[in-house]
């Protein structure tokens, strides 16, 4: 991964505050040519800085408004195919795998506690998953954000 330059954080900044800019807005923006945009938005993207272009949406709209995180307990040696069968739970919406007594973390999206808990049994019945515990997200208080990431990036740059 290349260092990000001055020109890259602001960039980046730009992005931070309004995902859905134009190359035109941030060319005007950052007072350079769209081509010169183009570049390092090519090069970023290419050096891995940006990780989706999913957008993001509202599980609640789309009808799943209980959220949970369910930490699960595995068989080490069975993490690959563990990690892959839990892909295919449309309910889970993000996974991660972490250090200490827990070895996954899975954000899911439920209609309804009935749905939580049979969620929570098809992870739990996964051949190799030896326990979870499940959590109800109560709210998000600090939704994911990179804004104070980018002000430190640049001040130390």
């Amino acid at each position: 991964m290349p260092a990000l330059d001055r020109v890259d954080l602001e960039l980046l900044t730009a992005l931070s505050e309004d995902p859905r800019m134009t190359v035109v807005a941030l060319a005007e923006r950052l007072r350079l040519s769209r081509n010169t945009i183009q570049a390092r938005m090519a090069r970023l993207d290419q050096s891995g800085v940006f990780e989706s272009y999913e957008r993001s949406l509202s599980t609640e709209v789309l009808g799943f408004p209980l959220q949970a995180f369910i930490s699960i307990g595995l068989r080490q040696t069975e993490l690959p195919r563990i990690i892959a069968e839990l892909a295919r739970v449309p309910e889970v919406v993000q996974a991660h795998g972490l250090s200490g007594s827990i070895d996954l973390l899975a954000r899911v999206a439920c209609r309804d506690a009935r749905h939580l808990f049979d969620t929570d049994a098809r992870i739990l019945s996964i051949e190799g998953v030896e326990r979870t515990e499940t959590s109800l997200a109560m709210g998000e208080v600090i939704p994911f954000r990179v804004a104070g990431l980018i002000g430190l990036a640049r001040r130390e740059a």
